[in-house]
């Protein structure tokens, strides 16, 4: 509400003197200048500042930001005026935010919200809110505290020179104040949660956060406790994974109520499981975890939905008496629709999770804060429930993804390949890209990629069809260009209106010679021995699905011994700023390639792939060694299937071993190789329970023996273990312990539907 000019005339003669006096004639004159800060604490200091801004700039409300150097950002302390004005200031800016905070923070000069002419275009800055800002430093010649900030409606007009003048005084009276608190040794610091002031400047007796609150200065009241409310709506809008959920509580429940230890836990199969945790939560955390739904504690009883307060000066849930402890707990229940019960026989089937927070020394809970967690728990609750459903779609699309993907690649003597899938982080659905290998013989290989557009069941399901008929035509011996070109027909056959683009490879292995066919794919590329990196162009033909003006057609490269082929989809790459094939080049040039795995390398190129945040498209990616003849003879490689729940499957693998060393004359080598062979199938046959392939392959200077398995989880054990016999070493029986320590290098990689674990044992030297 604007004040005239007798208004501003009667108060400046009620405040004392100004600090600055009229300005310019017109309308700079509805401010009267401002009287002079003063304060006996921080919170009377802060109160005083904002309020005298407002009143002398005719501002609708007023910040106070002070400086966190630990976070190396600027932290709203206190925030006055109408509501919902002071509702749009942030909680905290970072110093490279482009406001006027923090250009007036930078510069040690009052700053505008849009700067007229700008060092840049990315600084120009506009609120979405009908408001202009204006913000001036708060620091003396040898301190910088923060910033004091006002908003005026839009409809107003600019802040003029004599107004800017006018807010730096003020900040240099409040910096004034605030050196002399810290000279007395005060602390000059942010609250966990701003103090609000409404501008009627009426006493509420509302939820008050410790610390911050009626007592500390007139006017502030409970509405301090809207802010990490409002802020926590925004947070869980946002959030999409289970740790954006509980980042939102950590900062905005947690820290706002002065919380030692915060932990969130599911229900799962009849026990009770650590969805996320911060602060001091280990052992909260370790004494929920596992335990039983219906048992009598404290977690439990919280998801028949009522909200349980452990108070340290009364008896605790289970009758005993906790006078002599330090340790106050709140459990509550979060339903799925949002919303708060506390009622005697609550239905819990709509409780999808508990919030547990614990504080140091005795605490109460007065009527009006339960009100406040209930409010919070309505939206944990509506987050985490959207967040679960979202989580299990998502892992259903990636189960229904990972069933249609190979299940692993076969072997050939003279070629190594390995590959790797990253779905798109935007969507739950299931994509199209997928990845093939088929042996056709052992001195050939036929390669495929492709790409079906779009994220849905359908993309699914063309990428079935095409794979299987991909597949056919390759077993049946057809070149590259009529393997697409018969799979071309069948999906226009099938009347789908998707495209499908893919690139085929079929790979001679005993003279190099590769012929490369392709559908609107991008070529495969190639590093040689020497580092050079080239595509393998071929003739780009169009896509399957798209009607055919002329035949596919392919052309024909040669490959030298130690060449890698690096085959991928266009998720790989899409997200960068660079042409794709030259991005693509860089990822394949991308650190050292000579070793014989290429479970690094390609754990390298996927791990520079933008963040998942960023990632718009499934991704993938088949690499290729191709070995070719460079020693005398056959290649030494060997391997044996053994079946799920084959008793003697582990017997049987130790006596593979030892005769097929002893056939390759590394007879030193069996004992370690056996024991090694032995406690990796025996964790795959037990905890895997699936079919379990053994191979081995000899190098120049080392064997490689992997196990692959049908269990995608790799053998690391979880980090949250109740007891000792659940300990890490206990999950896997202590066999990785064992391969740790015989092994040079040991590690576990995806492979199709399942994973590999796979070592380097290095060839004793005569």
């Amino acid at each position: 509400m604007r004040r005239s000019s007798a208004d501003a005339q009667q108060a400046r003669s009620a405040g004392g003197s100004p600090l600055v006096g009229s300005s310019t004639p017109g309308r700079d004159q509805r401010h009267g200048g401002a009287r002079v800060v003063q304060g006996s604490n921080l919170a009377e200091a802060l109160h005083c500042a904002a309020r005298e801004a407002r009143r002398a700039l005719d501002a609708v409300s007023a910040a106070i930001y002070l400086s966190d150097e630990d976070q190396g950002a600027l932290r709203l302390a206190l925030a006055g005026g109408s509501a919902p004005s002071f509702f749009t200031f942030p909680g905290r800016m970072a110093l490279d935010t482009p406001s006027a905070t923090v250009r007036a923070w930078a510069t040690g000069k009052a700053a505008v919200l849009i700067d007229p002419d700008p060092a840049g275009p990315d600084q120009e800055h506009v609120l979405p809110y009908p408001y202009v800002a204006l913000s001036a430093p708060v620091a003396t010649a040898e301190r910088r505290f923060g910033c004091l900030t006002v908003l005026r409606v839009e409809t107003a007009g600019v802040f003029e020179p004599a107004e800017m003048r006018v807010l730096e005084e003020i900040g240099r009276q409040l910096a004034s104040v605030l050196a002399r608190l810290v000279d007395d040794g005060v602390s000059v610091a942010a609250g966990p949660t701003p103090m609000l002031v409404p501008a009627e400047e009426e006493v509420d007796t509302s939820v008050c956060t410790p610390g911050w609150g009626v007592r500390d200065v007139p006017g502030s009241s409970g509405t301090s406790m809207m802010f990490p409310l409002r802020r926590l709506a925004e947070l869980l809008n946002r959030a999409t994974t289970m740790d954006d959920v509980v980042a939102a509580a950590q900062y905005c429940v947690m820290s706002s109520l002065r919380a030692d230890a915060l932990v969130m836990v599911a229900a799962r199969e009849g026990r009770l499981w650590v969805l996320g945790h911060s602060g001091d939560s280990a052992d909260l955390a370790r004494r929920i975890h596992g335990t039983g739904v219906d048992d009598q504690t404290p977690a439990a009883v919280a998801f028949h939905g009522r909200p349980l307060y452990l108070t340290g000066d009364r008896t605790s849930f289970l009758g005993k008496t906790t006078a002599g402890e330090t340790r106050t707990e709140a459990y509550l229940p979060l339903r799925g629709d949002g919303q708060f019960v506390d009622l005697p026989f609550a239905d819990r089937s709509r409780v999808v999770a508990v919030c547990c927070l614990a504080f140091s020394g005795p605490r109460r809970f007065p009527s009006e804060e339960r009100v406040l967690l209930g409010m919070m728990a309505g939206l944990l609750g509506a987050a985490v429930d959207r967040v679960e459903l979202s989580a299990e779609q998502h892992e259903a699309a990636q189960l229904l993804q990972r069933f249609l993907l190979p299940a692993q690649l076969p072997d050939l003597p003279r070629l190594v390949t390995t590959a790797r899938y990253r779905t798109a982080d935007v969507t739950s659905k299931v994509g199209g890209d997928w990845f093939d290998v088929f042996k056709i013989a052992d001195e050939r290989a036929v390669l495929v990629i492709g790409d079906v557009e779009g994220h849905a069941v359908e993309s699914a399901a063309v990428m079935g069809q095409v794979r299987t008929a991909m597949a056919s035509y390759a077993i049946e011996g057809h070149r590259p260009a009529a393997m697409i070109d018969r799979t071309g027909r069948v999906l226009a056959a099938l009347g789908t209106a998707l495209t499908v683009t893919c690139c085929v490879v079929a790979l001679d292995t005993l003279d190099g010679t590769a012929e490369v066919a392709l559908a609107g794919h991008p070529a495969p590329l190639v590093r040689r021995c020497d580092g050079r990196i080239e595509a393998l162009d071929a003739p780009a033909n169009v896509p399957l699905g798209v009607p055919m003006t002329q035949p596919y057609e392919a052309r024909e490269h040669t490959l030298e011994s130690g060449s890698i082929l690096m085959l991928y989809t266009n998720g790989l790459v899409s997200s960068r700023s660079m042409c794709p094939e030259a991005c693509a080049r860089d990822l394949l040039g991308s650190g050292d390639t000579t070793s014989p795995a290429l479970e690094d390398l390609a754990d390298r190129i996927v791990s520079e792939v933008v963040t998942p945040q960023q990632r718009r498209d499934d991704a993938a990616l088949l690499l290729a060694r191709y070995e070719g003849a460079r020693h005398q003879g056959e290649p030494r490689v060997a391997g044996m299937h053994i079946q799920r729940r084959d008793l003697r499957g582990v017997r049987t693998a130790r006596a593979f071993v030892h005769d097929q060393l002893g056939s390759w004359g590394l007879q030193d080598m069996v004992d370690v190789v056996e024991l090694a062979a032995s406690e990796i199938v025996t964790n795959a046959l037990i905890h895997a329970g699936s079919d379990v392939d053994l191979r081995m392959r000899v190098f120049e200077d080392h064997l490689r023996l992997e196990v692959r398995d049908s269990d995608t989880n790799p053998p690391i054990p979880s980090s949250l273990s109740l007891t000792e016999e659940e300990a890490p070493e206990a999950e896997h029986g202590r066999g990785m312990l064992i391969v740790e320590a015989l092994a040079d290098e040991w590690t576990s990689y995806p492979n199709g539907q399942g994973k590999t674990v796979a070592l380097n044992l290095v060839i004793p030297q005569d």
